[in-house]
C-alpha cells in the first residue's frame, strides 16, 4: 500500500489547516484531557467523508496519547487503568464492529451528535459532583466502551468518569491517556480486520499523529500555569458548533 497516493487529490492548502488544528489539539489535549476527537472532525470530514474520520483519529491518538503517557507516567492511576480496561476492551469492540457497519450520512449524524452531547454530559456530572466507586466506575466504563468504539470526540465521557471516581488535575490526564493507548490498539484492529483502513486513512492519521507528538509536551509545561476552565470552555463552543455543522450536512 502506497500511503502518499492517500493525499492524491488533497492539495498543499487542504492540509494546512488539518496539520494546525492537530497541533492545537494536541496541545489542548494535553492541557484539558481531550482535545483531537473533538476537533479534528471539522477539519476532516469535508476532506476524507464521515466514515474515514474514527479510523483516522484511532491510529493518530496512539501518537497522542503515547507522547501523553511519556509526559504525564509518573501521575498515572494504573489501578483505575486496569478496572477501564476489563470492562471496556469488550464492548469497544462491539462499538468499533457497529461503526463498521454505518454509511456516510450515519456516521456523520453519529459524531456530530457525540459531540453536541458530550459538553452538556461533562458539566451536568461536574454540577451535581457525581462520585463513583470502583464498581460504579467499572459499570460506567463498560458503556464508555461502546461509545468510544464506534465515535470520535467520546473522550469526554472517560474523563467524566475518571473525575467522578476522585482523580483531578494531571492524575486524569495521564489515567486517560494509557486506557486510551489500549483502547486504541482495539479499535485499529477491528477496523483493519473490517478493512476500512486504506492508504488516505493511513496518510492522514500519520500527518496528524507525528505534528501532534510534540503537543503534550509544551502542555505539560502549560498544566500548571495556565488556568484549565479557559481552554475547556473556548473547547465546549467549538464542538457544539462543529458538531450542529456535521448534523447540518446531512440534511441540507
Amino acid at each position: 500500500m502506497n500511503i502518499l497516493s492517500g493525499f492524491a487529490d488533497i492539495s498543499i492548502w487542504q492540509l494546512i489547516p488539518v496539520a494546525v488544528i492537530a497541533f492545537v489539539a494536541s496541545v489542548l489535549g494535553g492541557v484539558s484531557g481531550y482535545g483531537t476527537g473533538a476537533l479534528m472532525p471539522l477539519v476532516l470530514v469535508p476532506l476524507v467523508g464521515a466514515e474515514a474520520v474514527v479510523p483516522i483519529i484511532a491510529i493518530s491518538a496512539m501518537f497522542s496519547n503515547t507522547s501523553r503517557v511519556t509526559a504525564f507516567i509518573n501521575y498515572a492511576d494504573w489501578r483505575r487503568v486496569w478496572i477501564a480496561l476489563v470492562a471496556a476492551v469488550p464492548t469497544c469492540v462491539l462499538g468499533a464492529w457497529g461503526y463498521t457497519k454505518l454509511s456516510n450520512a450515519g456516521a456523520a449524524l453519529v459524531i456530530g451528535g457525540m459531540l453536541i452531547m458530550s459538553v452538556p454530559l461533562r458539566r451536568l456530572l461536574k454540577y451535581h459532583g457525581i462520585h463513583v466507586g470502583d464498581r460504579g466506575f467499572a459499570f460506567g466504563s463498560v458503556g464508555y466502551g461502546v461509545v468510544v468504539g464506534g465515535t470520535a470526540g467520546s473522550g469526554v465521557i472517560l474523563l467524566s468518569l475518571l473525575m467522578a471516581a476522585g482523580l483531578n488535575g494531571a492524575a486524569v490526564i495521564a489515567t486517560d491517556a494509557a486506557i486510551s493507548v489500549v483502547i486504541g490498539i482495539v479499535k485499529i484492529s477491528v477496523f483493519g480486520l473490517a478493512g476500512v483502513i486504506s492508504a488516505k486513512v493511513l496518510a492522514f492519521a500519520l500527518l496528524i499523529g507525528i505534528i501532534a507528538l510534540p503537543g503534550a509536551f509544551l502542555a505539560r509545561a502549560f498544566v500548571e500555569r495556565m488556568p484549565v476552565h479557559v481552554h475547556t470552555a473556548i473547547l465546549d463552543v467549538v464542538v457544539l458548533v462543529g458538531g450542529v455543522f456535521l448534523i447540518y450536512g446531512v440534511f441540507k
